[in-house]
């Protein structure tokens, strides 16, 4: 029983050994880290105004909205489309909440439309591929048809691939186009709303 308690009380007194130790060794680790980060140099801001605004590189605007004349900080009353928009071009006149509206309107009929497109393009795909299922289940479940007008299969085989290639084709080319509007309405200054609804 009395070599219990020494082994408990030894174990005891090694824990709160091990703990005091961790506890100086972590607060000098922090004391070292503040040291550290009080010697490093700030980063320096770059400030664009109309003078060293890029003309042929893109400018990307990130963080808080820049301080007025008064020194107050003042709430950004444009979306980061239309930010990037006035930056890539500084001699354009600012954009009109109608005019931007009206913008927004004319894309969105476009992309309405092509969407449609690609739907219509899409259904008639499915059809021709559960077509071309029917016909060639029909075709082997009877194996004396088959043999009969292999050659006549065969043309009519490749004619349904070839259909179905075409149509596959027409497909991806419709979507790739509703991509390249997407871009060109970025470009446009198009708000993300309107652009990524599809």
């Amino acid at each position: 029983m009395k070599r219990n308690a020494s082994v408990w009380l030894l174990g005891i007194f090694i824990a709160a050994l091990l703990t005091s130790m961790a506890a100086a060794q972590s607060d000098s680790l922090g004391d070292y880290a503040r040291a550290i980060r009080k010697d490093k140099p700030a980063a320096q801001v770059k400030t664009f105004d109309n003078d060293n605004l890029p003309a042929d590189d893109k400018l990307s605007v990130v963080g808080p909205a820049a301080a007025a004349a008064s020194g107050t900080e003042t709430a950004s009353t444009t979306t980061p489309d239309a930010d990037a928009a006035s930056a890539s071009s500084p001699n354009k006149p600012p954009v009109t909440a109608q005019a931007q509206q009206q913008l927004n309107d004319d894309w969105k009929g476009k992309f309405a439309a092509q969407q449609d497109q690609i739907n219509l393009l899409n259904r008639e795909l499915t059809v021709a591929q559960k077509e071309y299922q029917l016909r060639a289940a029909a075709m082997y479940a009877d194996a004396g048809s088959r043999l009969r007008d292999a050659g006549e299969w065969d043309k009519q085989d490749a004619q349904y691939k070839s259909d179905i290639a075409d149509k596959q084709k027409a497909l991806d080319d419709a979507k790739q186009k509703l991509d390249d509007m997407q871009e060109e309405a970025r470009k446009a200054g198009v708000s993300s709303s309107v652009r990524d609804q599809q």
